[in-house]
Order: structure tokens, then sequence, then C-alpha cells
């Protein structure tokens, strides 16, 4: 994790000191947690000294009838509650054979982040160097939260030691849980003077890169200490960085079959067309058949993407064009539809954006009508930040499709 506030970095909140936190925030008692968490009343107490040291801000008042949160404990109570829930579910999906919250009481952040560290690297060498430790000290981590789990994390192998699938998984799982913790100490230090907090938001090419700088000038005058991290990649690399945790929501086309993992907040409907230059043929053309499209060469999305799969409905059943390359890259495909007769499928709002030069072969319509709008994991909590963006997104449609030259597009209910 990021040290924010340039003194203690979040790394140093242990999860001793979440766990006794969640304790104290639920029972309303100093005393009442040390019998939940089998400790002392002075050892409760130096460690909630030490977390609100590590945060920079106390979290609880102190009374004769108890021990309640402050309005910033409430905040970060809120997110070390989830970051509990989470964590249990992680191991309770991994299988350990004991009661879940006993085995999270085993662990060590150190541990945890030794997995995590190892499953994003690829590899134990380049984990260690990640994480500024030797190889040695990595793999005795590793062993320790192998005994704690009481499960294989890892299987060996002719070129060294391989994480499992569940391993993968359960490391996945684990980053996100303490990303709740990194929020949360982002939410806390709002106000102070440490660095810029940073938003790391994913835009599909190409109508999500429009929607999102739309309004990033507004969201950065209301939020000038926001750095915003914007990543463009394909739509299944999107997908899966978003269920990675390394971007925070993504702005686009939205999936089209809902996933368990995941939701999304739809702002409108924007059909796809068959697009080509202006001067095509079949742009002038009165009528085209699908055999007419088959005989061109077509740019197509990547597998995954949306357009692939409207571009594969189109040809089911009948003749297969030529589609040789598959790109979302804006630069690209205007300059290959701009200097060729071939072909790709833009969604309306697409056009409303990169329209110019180009022109609509009057085919369809289409079935294909895919939603723009945010997708995010399912149950996430966003920070104040967050929403805020994501309300600026929503209210910026709107006049992102006025105009007489603008290709119609439903607003989503």
């Amino acid at each position: 994790m990021t040290d924010l506030s340039g003194e203690m970095p979040i790394d140093a909140i242990s999860f001793k000191h979440l766990k006794l936190f969640e304790s104290i925030g639920r029972l309303k008692s100093v005393r009442r947690a040390s019998d939940d968490c089998n400790l002392s009343q002075p050892a409760v107490t130096q460690s909630l000294a030490k977390l609100e040291k590590i945060i920079g801000t106390p979290l609880v008042k102190r009374h004769a009838s108890g021990s309640y949160l402050n309005a910033a404990g409430e905040i970060f109570h809120a997110r070390v509650a989830r970051f509990s829930v989470q964590f249990e579910e992680a191991l309770r999906q991994f299988g350990v054979d004991a009661e879940p919250r006993s085995v999270a009481a085993r662990l060590l952040r150190s541990q945890v982040r030794a997995l995590i560290a190892i499953v994003e690297a690829g590899s134990f060498t380049a984990a260690a160097d990640q994480l500024g430790l030797s190889t040695a000290t990595l793999q005795r981590g590793v062993r320790d939260l192998e005994l704690n789990l009481r499960k294989p994390l890892f299987y060996r192998t002719a070129s060294g030691l391989i994480a499992l699938p569940e391993a993968i998984e359960l490391g996945r799982r684990l980053k996100l849980c303490l990303q709740e913790i990194d929020w949360g100490v982002r939410e806390l230090r709002e106000g102070d003077s440490a660095g810029p907090a940073r938003l790391v938001i994913g835009a599909m090419p190409l109508g999500g890169n429009y929607l999102l700088a739309s309004v990033l000038d507004q969201f950065l005058a209301r939020e000038p200490r926001v750095e915003v991290v914007i990543r463009n990649e394909s739509a299944m690399e999107m997908i899966r960085t978003l269920r990675t945790g390394d971007v925070d929501f993504i702005v686009g086309l939205v999936p089209p079959e809902a996933e368990a993992d995941l939701e999304s907040v739809s702002l409108a409907r924007t059909p796809f067309s068959v697009v080509a230059r202006e001067g095509h043929p079949l742009v002038r053309a009165g009528r085209v058949t699908r055999a007419d499209l088959a005989a061109c060469d077509w740019l197509v999305g990547g597998p995954g993407s949306r357009r692939r799969a409207c571009f594969e409905r189109i040809f089911a059943d009948g003749p297969q064009p030529r589609a040789p390359i598959a790109t979302s890259a804006v630069p690209v495909i205007r300059q290959m539809l701009l200097a060729s007769d071939r072909l790709t499928l833009m969604t309306s709002y697409e056009l409303r954006f990169e329209g110019r030069g180009l022109g609509v072969v009057p085919f369809g319509p289409l079935d294909e009508r895919p939603m723009i709008g945010v997708t995010m994991r399912a149950n996430w909590l966003p920070t104040r930040r967050h929403a805020l963006l994501i309300d600026l997104l929503r209210q910026s449609v709107p006049g992102l499709l006025t105009g007489t030259d603008a290709p119609t597009v439903d607003l989503a209910a």
C-alpha cells in the first residue's frame, strides 16, 4: 500500500489492529473488545492508540458508559467491517477446514502481501524484488501462510513453484480486501497535507474515453488534490483489471450479460451501425444486403467485446467476410477506414465524436443496442470522490447527446 501521510505507511496497520478496532466499534466498549479478542484491556488500548497514530486522527471517544466511534471512526469502521466480512468469505471460498474467523486470526499481513505479490508478479524472484525482500524470506512467509491455512498454495515444477488456481483466486480476493483499508484511510485523509489521492479509471474504447473526458475538468475543479489515472485496454482486459482491483470502475459499453461479481449503471442506449468512409460505394447505395457486407474486409473488436459479438451475429449463418484486423484503437480504426473500403461497427455515441469523414451503411437496423455506462465490482462501496465522478458522468450524458447532427441515442431510464 502507498504511504499517504509521508509519516507512517498504511502497511503499518496490522490485522490485529483491524480486528481490535472492529470489536471496539461493534461492541462499543474496550473492555468487551478485550474479552472478544482474548486480550487485556491495556493491550487493546495500546493497539487503538497505535492505529490512531498511523491514520493520523482519533477514532474513538471514551466515556464512562463505553467507547464510541467519532465521525472519523464511523467512516473507517465501515471499511474495516467490510474488510472483515470479505476476508472471511475469501477464506471460505478457498475452502479452509476450520472456521474462517479463527483462520483469519492466525494470518499476518506480511504473509498475505507475499501471496498477492507472487500472484501479481508471476514468480518468487520478481515478487521478492517488488517487496524488497530476499527470496528466502518470501518463501518462508509463504510456508508460514500455508501452515496457517493448512492447505497448499503452490505446486513444484521443473521451473520452480507455481501458484495453484485456488491460490491465485485467493490472492485476488485478499487484494480487494486490503483495498478497503486503503480507501478508508484515504477518506480520512482527504483534507490533510498528504499527497494527491489517486483514482484509477478504465475507459473502454471508443465512447468511454469521450464520456470520461467530458467530466474530468469539472471533477478536478471540485477535487484539485486528486490524480486521475486512465487505463485503456481491450474489453476483456478491462474486465480482468476491474476484477483484480487494478481499476476502480470502467466507463464505456457495459457487459452484455449480467455477471454475479459485476454490476453496471446504464446511462444511455447506443445502437451499432455499419460504418465506412463517406465515399464508400455501400454508403451511397440505396439498399445493402448481407452478401454486400461479406464482400468487404472488416475491422472487428477483440474477443469478448460487444463489437465482436455483434459482428459475429450478423454473419452467423451466412458467408463470412475477411476480418484480419481486430482492434479497438481509435487512431488505427479511423486511419484504416478513411484509407480503404473496409467496414466496421460503431455505436451512435462513438459516431457522435468520431464520425467526421465517416458514413453509415444503410443496413439494419441491427438488433444489438448496447448500453454505455459505468461497470463496477458488485457490492463495491465507492468513496465520496468515486461517487462524485460517477454522478458527474450521469449528469453529462444528456448534454453530450444534444445537437441536430448527433446520431440517435436513447437515454437510459
